[in-house]
């Protein structure tokens, strides 16, 4: 069984890793989330993503391989976590109707091999043409809360988007494909 750290408390990421057959321990970063706006959102997430796997890296002593990720949604700029209804509505308002993309950081760490991989993964993510009352009935329901983006892919927030090019995962928060092709190049082994 192989040994995988996750440095993430987010409950998507462990609920995708879970279906395969790992030793998945979770240990959550404790970094401050900081976004230079000066950087491509693509290396905004592999940073913060090497920060999280870096920060619980060096705090554990057996060896094992230390996965984290950050996902951000990006539409003309870098959409955080909505800190509120209105914040949620201005997001989901942005996105409506229109194309973005998610873009997940990837972070694999051995530091007893010296194997640090970075990487991201990116969708392009088209929303319907909503009302204004059918964005208020989803912000009604309070999955907006600790979403990129305002909205979560996986559940109520389904119903928002018409269509997506490329991961369905990465979109959830972790791009198990690109997971494994990194896994598999350089740590010689496979989710399956």
């Amino acid at each position: 069984m192989k040994k995988i750290v996750l440095a993430s408390s987010s409950p998507r990421r462990r609920e995708l890793l879970s279906e395969f057959n790992l030793d998945l321990n979770i240990i959550s970063s404790n970094i401050k989330e900081k976004i230079n706006i000066t950087e491509k959102p693509e290396q905004v997430a592999m940073t913060l993503a090497f920060e999280k796997a870096y920060d619980v890296a060096i705090k554990i002593s057996e060896e094992k391989i230390v996965l984290a990720a950050d996902t951000i949604v990006v539409k003309d700029f870098i959409l955080g976590k909505p800190k509120s209804e209105l914040e949620a509505f201005e997001m989901l308002s942005k996105l409506n109707g229109q194309q973005h993309y998610v873009i997940t950081g990837i972070s694999l760490i051995n530091l007893s091999k010296g194997i640090k991989v970075v990487d991201y993964a990116k969708t392009i993510v088209t929303f319907k043409q909503l009302p204004e009352s059918k964005i208020r009935k989803y912000i009604n329901t309070g999955e907006y809360k600790d979403k990129s983006g305002g909205y979560g892919i996986q559940g109520k927030g389904s119903i928002l988007v018409d269509e997506i090019e490329g991961s369905y995962s990465n979109v959830v928060g972790l791009p198990l494909s690109k997971v494994e092709d990194l896994l598999e190049r350089y740590f010689g082994f496979s989710l399956l």
